[in-house]
């Protein structure tokens, strides 16, 4: 492998367990911190994780010490690498050993810092439940690389997650250098002279399978009375804090049961490596019995192999790989007779044995921590890269910015969109560009998809064809549910519908959609339509507590109202909603927070948006001033120090009245604002708002934070949103329908070229 080639400036830092806390992470961060250290390449320091009411005597390689459940802890942690001017970040990821719910306390450290993060992942799950899923993926998008340590990780990182295979390395777990030795005479130094060893090590837990071994000691000694099971390891700490040494006790008398006590010898204790290293040379045959084949390493497994040891094992996903080819034998899960068959088989069939000990230690040189070591300092190397990387226009086109007025934004293409559809409808989600099945459909965006058409049937533009409108429509009307009065909200690829209600979330915007397609369809029969079901659909909204909820509807009333003036039912829901966004908005402002929750979230200019729009309808002049103050401030938080449009990040949602964080960026939200900041134009005539729905719109196409753009003016494609790092290269249904909106808007804008004396622009602000 070549030598990456740096500077002992250099400054890397490794999150997770470290020695002397008692696991195989801690293990692994501990020999990979030194092993980089080493190299001479970089400055080490690892920040370590602390369980629950325990402390360590840690080395002073442990720069910082995070306690698993304290939030704030994590917090510190990223301000803490931020100002010591780390270059890159390592983290070993395992399920248990972060706070949270699936461990999702470390994303409020990740995604606050400002250097890439290379990603280890111990374990990957085949069959992640749905937090967990929520983590890994944030953990994945947030990551610059991922590290796996067996080719079944990329595999499911592949398939499963949809990681792109030139973000993923395979490095596998490192290994001492030590030489091929003979056992005597390390069995002699441990006491073990004249007897045949077999070994297992690590902590002691249910899952590692030793009643299974146990169970086999009588067959084995039926071949070789020597045999002696050496069980090397103390009680897990986890194990010991719930139930005592319950557990070894039951397999002591399992042990006794089986007339074997006196060939089955239990070591309770945490060894350092020396001490390990010794046990691992004196023994004949190495096992792991492990019951859980959804194994992606063992540091064990790897340490034995490495020392060129016969090993039986259970065909786990790292065995299978590290043992294929004659390198060791496979055994069936729980299997007590195949075990000790294969076992008896190698104690008894020296020439066999040595014959795989020799195939093992040399298939393994080029696991040694020296080369692991370079393996990770190439793919720190390659995050660095990446992330000095920065592209604009990226689809190989130079792309205007409509950020200054007169400047022409680019023309509506539909392809991705068309892509996007089948005849059910619009795809929720897709790889890179594909569709995919995966996931279905929502009625989210085909709502979105509805105002599209609808943005459409504006004069200079090309309309949606009515066939394609009618399918968004007919999506809707098959998610309303007269029986729960709610409109459903995701189907899945075999049309069926996952649930009997979706969100209030979900129900306001889908009647925001058929409010606009009531006054706006090209179409006499859908508007009437339309009309009739956001009737039948709206009481709903009355026992919503979602203020989204009530700002998607209050834009669905405005035009509905327009359309169908005098309507009783409409106009008590109008006033009804937007008294309480008023009742919120008097409640949490202050002078330094403008606005109507205690923390930011998702499509926030939309709530300042309905309180102007439904203010200027009804002629109430305290919503508008209050819409026009609240977006004001939204306006300001959302401005980067350079003047660019920077959304509100997903890593800020939920935060209780802090300074957004810059990422992820979506593109929903730059749709928002330019929406809101044309109603606020509209509202006072101040052309400083449509200045603003101009920056906004110029995040679109590369003014923002990494330059890079999201677009493919070709196709009318739209990036899912910005990385600290990097674009989502996945362009899905929401995505696309955002930027049509948006650019819909934009040109029907330049069209008028700011002229406030053309008939088309006071129609315009009508």
């Amino acid at each position: 492998m070549t030598m990456v080639h740096r500077t002992s400036s250099t400054r890397v830092a490794f999150i997770g367990n470290s020695l002397p806390r008692r696991c195989g992470i801690a293990t692994f961060t501990t020999d990979l911190q030194q092993a980089i250290a080493a190299s001479g390449m970089a400055d080490t320091a690892i920040l370590a994780m602390t369980d629950c009411g325990r402390s360590y005597e840690y080395p002073a390689t442990v720069a910082l010490e995070i306690q698993e459940n304290t939030l704030d802890d994590y917090v510190a942690a990223s301000e803490y690498l931020n100002r010591g001017g780390f270059d890159v970040v390592s983290l070993q990821h395992e399920f248990g050993i972060f706070g949270g719910e699936a461990g999702s306390h470390v994303i409020a450290l990740l995604a606050r810092l400002n250097m890439p993060i290379i990603t280890t992942l111990h374990t990957v799950l085949s069959e992640p439940s749905d937090a967990q899923r929520r983590v890994i993926d944030r953990i994945i998008d947030l990551s610059a690389r991922i590290v796996v340590m067996a080719e079944k990780g990329r595999e499911l990182l592949r398939t499963i997650y949809r990681v792109p295979a030139d973000k993923i390395d395979v490095i596998p777990h490192g290994i001492p250098d030590f030489g091929f030795v003979d056992p005597q005479p390390v069995k002699a130094k441990l006491g073990f002279s004249d007897r045949t060893v077999i070994l297992t090590f690590g902590l002691l837990s249910p899952n590692k399978g030793i009643e299974v071994m146990i169970d086999a000691m009588p067959q084995i000694l039926e071949s070789r009375a020597d045999a002696v099971y050496v069980v090397l390891g103390a009680t897990h700490p986890n194990l010991v804090r719930d139930h005592g040494e319950a557990y070894r006790d039951s397999l002591l008398e399992r042990a006794r049961h089986l007339g074997v006590e006196d060939h089955v010898v239990f070591e309770d204790q945490f060894v350092d490596r020396d001490t390990l290293l010794d046990y691992i040379a004196m023994c004949d045959v190495y096992v792991t019995p492990y019951l859980n084949e959804a194994q992606m390493t063992s540091g064990t497994l790897a340490y034995s192999f490495g020392l060129g040891k016969a090993v039986v094992s259970t065909p786990y996903w790292h065995a299978n790989e590290l043992l294929a080819d004659g390198r060791g034998v496979l055994v069936p899960f729980g299997d007590a007779k195949a075990t000790g068959s294969a076992i008896a088989e190698l104690l008894t069939d020296h020439s066999r044995r040595e014959a795989m000990r020799k195939r093992a230690y040399s298939s393994s040189r080029s696991m040694t921590w020296e080369s692991t070591a370079r393996r990770y300092l190439a793919a720190f190397d390659a995050a660095r890269r990446g992330d000095r990387l920065k592209l604009i226009a990226p689809f190989g086109r130079d792309v205007r910015s409509p950020a200054r007025a007169g400047t022409a934004p680019p023309a509506i293409q539909l392809g991705h969109l068309l892509a996007m559809c089948d005849d059910t409808g619009l795809f929720q989600h897709a790889v890179h560009s594909v569709p995919d099945r995966h996931h279905g459909y929502c009625v989210d965006d085909n709502a979105r998809a509805l105002l599209v058409a609808c943005a459409l049937n504006k004069t200079g533009e090309q309309r949606l064809s009515d066939a394609l409108t009618s399918r968004f429509a007919a999506f809707i009307q098959h998610a309303w549910n007269p029986d729960t009065l709610y409109f459903r909200n995701f189907m899945s690829f075999d049309r069926r519908w996952l649930e009997d209600r979706g969100s209030e979330d979900s129900h306001g915007r889908t009647l925001w959609s058929l409010g606009e397609a009531s006054a706006s369809d090209i179409s006499p029969s859908r508007r009437q339509w339309a009309a009739s079901l956001f009737i039948a659909a709206l009481p709903t909204v009355e026992r919503f507590s979602s203020p989204r909820a009530w700002a998607f509807t209050l834009l669905g009333l405005e035009p509905y109202c327009a359309a169908f003036p005098g309507d009783p039912i409409a106009e008590q829901y109008r006033d009804l909603l937007a008294d309480r966004l008023m009742s919120l908005l008097e409640k949490t402002e202050a002078d330094d927070w403008v606005w109507f929750e205690n923390g930011l979230s998702y499509d926030n200019a939309r709530l300042p948006q309905a309180l102007i729009a439904t203010g200027r309808a009804t002629r109430t002049p305290a919503h508008v001033s209050a819409g026009l103050r609240s977006l004001n401030w939204l306006v300001q938080v959302q401005t980067s120090p350079k003047g660019q449009f920077r959304p509100v990040g997903s890593s800020t949602f939920g935060e209780q009245r802090k300074p957004p964080l810059a990422f992820d960026q979506q593109p929903l939200e730059a749709t928002a604002t330019i929406s809101a900041c044309l109603t606020a134009w509209r509202a006072d005539g101040d052309a400083a708002w449509t200045e603003e729905a101009r920056r906004a719109f110029g995040w679109f196409l590369g003014e923002n934070d990494l330059s890079i753009s999201l677009v493919d003016p070709e196709t009318g494609s739209c990036r899912d949103g910005l990385h600290p790092y990097r674009a989502n290269e996945n362009r899905g249904g929401e995505s696309v329908v955002s930027y049509l909106l948006s650019l819909a808007e934009i040109r029907q804008l330049a069209r008028l070229s700011g002229d406030r004396t053309k008939p088309e622009l006071r129609a315009l602000r009508a």
